[in-house]
């Protein structure tokens, strides 16, 4: 009996370290599994922040080519333009030949500038390479500008990034609204004296052109800022005072007036929140969803040419796209805390009927 007893006592010792064992090697292959997994989840997060940075680098070199084709564009006007420059002076050294002297005052008497298609083109193209440079410079500096002070007010990006775009494309209507009202205004002033060769839209144009002060910017200023203050799809806090922005709206209606004096005018495309993403016409900012087909919101208007895209935009891409409706919402919790400045009213963004109404003219 007592040697059974103690083969049984002896099983069960045995039975127990294997037991232990058997626990204990378990114990190290969850462990094991644990550490796999939080490794592949940082494999993960790397893949993604890399893929992130991959997106952001390929956008960067697109838009670092586009740069450099504007360049190429600016050299090949510069060249042209010293080669204008160097015939001229050879030609003003030979008029002033001693050889020369008589048949210059003679044909200086019946001497008119006349108008040229050929030079017309080029100091056109020239100017509109300058506009097309300006408007990325707008994009790359100011735009970050206007950024900057509007966080001050508010916390949210998003809501930042609307407004500014908003602020750009009212720019633009106010100044196509102004060129238009000043053009009418010059052709009815030509046309009691115009003679040719050019045409009288022409000649309305070279007008404007060297009377740009006949454009009152800061009307057109004044002008976007009412019509951003009865916008209802700007959600931000009523303290906010648009006139921070008034830099980047100056340059903007500034910029949008010069595009319309060229053949044919540059405008910038109209986007709608939820429209399917282009990749012609935009550029995914480093913040969106890549594999989401539809637009969010819109950050920068792309710069178009008879329908054809000269400068991409960048938009914001989310798998989900919330309802306008929910964007007219104003809420007071994305404000920082800013006070008002002395004497400052706070404005009123009831969704009135008659208020949206108006917004719309």
């Amino acid at each position: 009996m007592k040697h059974l007893e103690k083969g049984s006592l002896g099983g069960e010792l045995q039975l127990r370290d294997s037991a232990s064992n058997q626990s204990c090697q378990l114990q190290e292959l969850e462990d094991k599994l644990y550490a796999t997994r939080v490794q592949i989840k940082q494999m993960e997060q790397d893949l993604r922040a890399s893929r992130a940075e991959e997106c952001k680098a390929l956008r960067q070199l697109q838009q670092l080519n586009d740069y450099e084709q504007e360049i190429q564009t600016l050299r090949d006007e510069i060249s042209l333009l010293d080669a204008q420059k160097s015939l001229l002076q050879s030609r003003l050294v030979r008029s002033r030949s001693p050889f020369r002297c008589s048949v210059s005052k003679s044909r200086s008497a019946v001497s008119v500038r006349t108008w040229s298609p050929a030079r017309a083109g080029r100091v056109n193209a020239s100017h509109r390479a300058c506009i097309i440079a300006r408007f990325g410079f707008i994009y790359a500096q100011e735009r970050l500008d206007a950024e900057t002070l509007l966080r001050a007010f508010i916390c949210d990006m998003e809501t930042v990034q609307r407004i500014i775009y908003i602020a750009a494309v009212e720019s633009f209507r106010a100044a196509k609204m102004a060129f238009w009202k000043l053009k009418i205004s010059v052709k009815e002033t030509l046309a009691l004296d115009h003679v040719g060769p050019e045409s009288l839209e022409v000649a309305a144009l070279d007008y404007i052109a060297r009377h740009k002060d006949l454009y009152d910017v800061c009307q057109s200023v004044q002008e976007v800022v009412c019509s951003m203050n009865v916008n209802p799809k700007i959600p931000y806090p009523p303290e906010v005072d648009f006139f921070v922005m008034r830099t980047l709206i100056r340059e903007l209606c500034c910029l949008a007036f010069s595009m319309q004096m060229l053949i044919p005018p540059l405008d910038i495309a109209l986007g709608v929140d939820g429209e399917l993403f282009n990749r012609t016409m935009y550029y995914r900012s480093c913040d969106s969803d890549f594999t989401a087909p539809f637009v969010a919101y819109h950050v920068w208007p792309a710069l178009m040419e008879n329908g054809a895209v000269i400068v991409k935009g960048e938009v914001v891409t989310k798998k989900i796209v919330l309802c306008s409706r929910r964007r007219r919402i104003r809420s007071r919790s994305c404000s920082c805390g800013r006070r008002l400045r002395s004497g400052q009213v706070t404005r009123s963004r009831s969704l009135s009927t008659v208020r949206v109404k108006t917004s719309r003219y």
